[in-house]
């Protein structure tokens, strides 16, 4: 029987590829029953935007909430995955030009990254603001991608980002979506809850459309 549940997070493992500049991700020995301790423990040192992560408003505009303002119920509902290609870097609006007038409150962007980084990525197909804007229109209230970042690596604008903010969309990076089918499916994503933060790590599944309750809320 085929497992209903598929799982979108990328898998952190030693040397996890992380933003240019940010702390890498590590996991350090603590307790061990080896050397005579009762349990096995570890020491977790990585950035919030580590894998598969949220990013809340404060990331990118200091009068954004911080992630323990953010509901969560944005993270959880009807999505949809949509495979997309990007002309000059960017994915533009003309991709959602085939797609209904109404679109799930979540739509989670296919670009074609593989299931697992050895280096981080270079160039990778960031989002047009155009783009943000004609989802949000379509009542799009999360996207979420597989790329690391909705804007390009060099950007010092952040203007997809930005462009979120004023629409009112939340973020989601760093998605695995390879093998996974287009269509609708329910989301499950749980970021980590730590308090007064920019973003966090989350856990990522997806469920069969219609397994959660509330129907496309």
């Amino acid at each position: 029987m085929t497992d209903p549940i598929i799982d979108i997070s990328r898998q952190l493992t030693p040397g996890h590829p992380n933003w240019p500049g940010d702390a890498p991700f590590r996991v350090e020995a603590g307790a061990r029953i080896a050397q005579g301790d009762s349990v096995n423990t570890g020491e977790i040192c990585t950035s919030t935007h580590t894998g598969t992560h949220v990013d809340a408003p404060w990331h990118y505009a200091d009068t954004g909430a911080r992630l323990d303002e953010v509901g969560l119920d944005v993270y959880l509902g009807r999505c949809r995955v949509l495979t997309v290609r990007a002309e000059g870097g960017l994915v533009g609006p003309a991709t959602l030009a085939d797609l209904p007038a109404v679109l799930p409150p979540r739509l989670l962007l296919h670009t074609g990254q593989p299931a697992r980084w050895a280096e981080f990525p270079q160039d990778f197909a960031a989002l047009d603001p155009a783009f943000v804007r004609e989802a949000a229109r379509r009542g799009v209230r999360l996207i979420g991608t597989d790329s690391p970042s909705v804007d390009p690596l060099t950007s010092k604008t952040l203007d997809a980002h930005r462009a979120c903010l004023e629409a009112g969309v939340l973020i989601l990076e760093g998605l695995n979506l390879s093998g996974v089918p287009d269509g609708d499916h329910d989301l499950v994503c749980l970021p980590l809850p730590l308090a007064g933060v920019d973003g966090a790590p989350a856990r990522a599944v997806l469920l069969p459309a219609g397994t959660l309750p509330g129907g496309e809320a």
